[in-house]
């Protein structure tokens, strides 16, 4: 039994070195919603020191919002959005002698397209057109990932730790009550839960199946560090391996 962690990152937190022994794979912001050229080559490098899969995390043009704004983009410039992110970041790692492992939308851009098909597309058609090696990470079971799919390609269905769900296997909005998980111990057994049954309890209590090939440790929550060494720790304690998704 094996399972990816992954752990969004260069977005300004500046703990990437301290969650970096306890994840498999980092998804590196491009600069859209926070980050630079800078911050992408230490990361970068931390990565390969870490042994850690390098992946590109693009986001909307919304640095003033850290990407969590809704957006109402033509195809176009979807298009052009994620191409620009992905050819910054694949020049950075190429210079470092790195290949990009994986493809992670970023914030609104991540719940729109999980949720709206035609914004799925466009996401999944850019990525394919700049390298159809990447894999997809989108929420679990969701448009982005049927869409990867229909357009073969490869994808993994990612679920969160730190989140709460709705019925629908949506992540509960972050401006409702209770969206985020604080409590460690709640965390950790959502996280094993996922792993070994791939389902999770609601916030309204429901029990739902959700395919998990990749679990995101959010590198801006307050716990970050604690969560990531904990849920490492007791996953290897559980009998499971921990590696970049393949």
């Amino acid at each position: 039994m094996t399972i990816d962690l992954n752990c969004d990152m260069a977005e300004g937190v500046g703990n990437e070195a301290e969650l970096m022994p306890w994840i498999s794979s980092a998804n590196i912001a491009c600069g859209y919603h926070a980050g630079n050229e800078e911050l992408m080559k230490s990361t970068i490098e931390l990565c390969q020191k870490y042994h850690v899969a390098v992946g590109a995390h693009p986001s909307f043009p919304d640095w003033e919002n850290f990407g969590r704004t809704n957006m109402n983009l033509p195809s176009e410039q979807v298009y052009q959005i994620i191409a620009e992110q992905l050819q910054i970041i694949h020049k950075i790692a190429k210079q470092l002698g790195v290949q990009l492992h994986h493809v992670k939308p970023h914030g609104a851009l991540y719940n729109m397209a999980a949720q709206d098909s035609a914004l799925a597309r466009d996401i999944v058609k850019a990525v394919k057109d700049f390298d159809d090696r990447l894999i997809l990470y989108g929420l679990s079971q969701s448009a982005m990932i049927e869409e990867a799919q229909k357009l073969k390609l490869k994808t993994a269905n990612e679920v969160f730790a730190d989140r709460t769900y709705q019925p629908d296997g949506s992540l509960t909005p972050r401006t409702k009550p209770n969206a985020l998980i604080n409590d460690e111990t709640q965390a950790l057994h959502q996280a094993i839960r996922f792993v070994k049954e791939g389902k999770v309890t609601c916030i309204s209590g429901e029990q739902i199946y959700l395919k998990a090939d990749t679990i995101c440790l959010h590198g801006d929550g307050a716990h970050a560090v604690s969560f990531a060494k904990l849920i490492h720790t007791r996953l290897l304690e559980e009998g499971i391996k921990i590696t970049a998704f393949k």
